[in-house]
């Protein structure tokens, strides 16, 4: 495989299925940056090991993905699969996820000795002296909450939090579950007869916002969400 192109797989059923795409529009679909499919594919491909040249027959596609139409398994492979990266890719992603982390803590946390907020390169030492680790594809706030547990035993700090009361749907719950806890800390949880998830979490009121709107836009709308005093 020549190196200015990276592989994206996924596997589904025990089946393994990749593609060649060309590295930055590949990693810009990914984030949400470029909407044409098309022009991050290097070949109209579907491999099953694409090193050696090995494609995946029709029938294991419509078998495993619905269909043969390859934007559509594109499409699906770039947003659900895994994508390699480069390193430079990796190192820009990382740096960009760790600044808005900053951002967020200097935001939302305060000194509880001096009620003022912490200054970016205090939070930015903490976590250097931490060895925090920094995901470059999941989502900043998110990861902020777990850095600020993280930071606590270096950086006094405290953080505006609130409760909601959550209650998912059977069809959303399992694909949610770790979606909400990566906000916060689960307080209380159980399945419920009908097979819906409900759940007490705990988490900074800066992410709120986000929260909510991801979680009716995940679950179409279906979720119930009752903030508690």
């Amino acid at each position: 495989m020549p190196e200015r192109y990276v592989l994206a797989r996924i596997h589904i059923s025990g089946e393994k299925f990749e593609i060649l795409v060309k590295p930055d529009p590949a990693l810009n679909y990914r984030l949400g940056k470029l909407k044409d499919v098309e022009s991050v594919l290097v070949d109209y491909e579907v491999y099953t090991d694409a090193r050696k040249g090995l494609r995946a027959s029709s029938e294991k596609l419509r078998k495993c993905f619905g269909t043969t139409d390859i934007r559509k398994i594109a499409d699906t492979i770039l947003r659900q699969g895994e994508l390699q990266i480069t390193a430079e890719q990796r190192r820009r992603l990382i740096e960009e996820k760790r600044r808005q982390i900053i951002a967020f803590i200097t935001k939302n946390c305060i000194d509880p000795r001096t009620g003022l907020p912490i200054p970016a390169i205090r939070v930015e030492q903490a976590m250097q002296q931490a060895k925090v680790s920094i995901d470059p594809f999941k989502d900043a706030d998110a990861q902020a909450v777990k850095v600020i547990e993280a930071l606590r035993p270096i950086l006094p700090l405290r953080v505006e939090r609130v409760k909601l009361a959550i209650k998912v749907p059977p069809q959303y719950a399992p694909k949610m579950y770790g979606f909400i806890r990566s906000y916060g800390y689960l307080e209380r949880e159980e399945w419920l007869s009908d097979g819906s998830w409900a759940a007490l979490i705990d988490m900074p009121a800066g992410v709120q916002a986000e929260f909510l709107d991801k979680l009716s836009r995940f679950t179409k709308g279906s979720a119930q969400a009752k903030i508690l005093k």
